[in-house]
């Protein structure tokens, strides 16, 4: 089974090897027909401490690191580039 790529934002870089990481998605509201705006946060493991609050990445799910912990940053998505919400490799 492939795993999951996604693109989200920093949220939080405050404990040790681990960033929070935002993810938005965009779907239509069933009634009313809306586009909103949906999101989650990730815990991603990020064993160098190299990504700070704010910072655009791409995260890979993995196996679980820890309880919260079942994804890992892969690296920075460049500013000006456009990203997918949702990457299948």
């Amino acid at each position: 089974m492939p795993k999951r790529i996604l693109i989200g934002t920093v949220v939080s870089d405050k404990t040790d090897k681990t960033v929070v990481v935002k993810v938005e998605r965009k779907v239509k509201h069933p009634l009313y027909g809306k586009i909103i705006r949906r999101s989650k946060k990730y815990h991603a493991h990020d064993e160098a401490n190299a990504f700070k609050t704010g910072e655009t990445v791409r995260i890979e799910e993995t196996a679980p690191y820890s309880k919260l912990k079942t994804w890992k940053v892969i690296d920075r998505v460049l500013a000006g580039k456009t990203a997918a919400i949702e990457a299948d490799v």
